[in-house]
């Protein structure tokens, strides 16, 4: 399973973690993704979701 967000499709991205000397190296920005049971289409599936579509409901828990 890729490491994006079921339902907005989010990614982690690149850019610079920079030092107070200015030196520049590479990271990453990862969104915070959860490991949840969803129902859709009367199924119970486990997807990965980012915490701002499950603030916002665009999912409904399992019980």
């Amino acid at each position: 399973m890729a490491r994006e967000c079921y339902v907005c499709k989010k990614r982690g991205q690149s850019g610079h973690n920079i030092s107070h000397a200015h030196n520049v190296t590479k990271r990453r920005f990862n969104p915070n993704l959860q490991r949840l049971r969803i129902i859709e289409a009367g199924t119970r599936m486990r997807v990965r979701v980012c915490t701002r579509c499950i603030r916002s409901g665009f999912i409904q828990k399992s019980a």
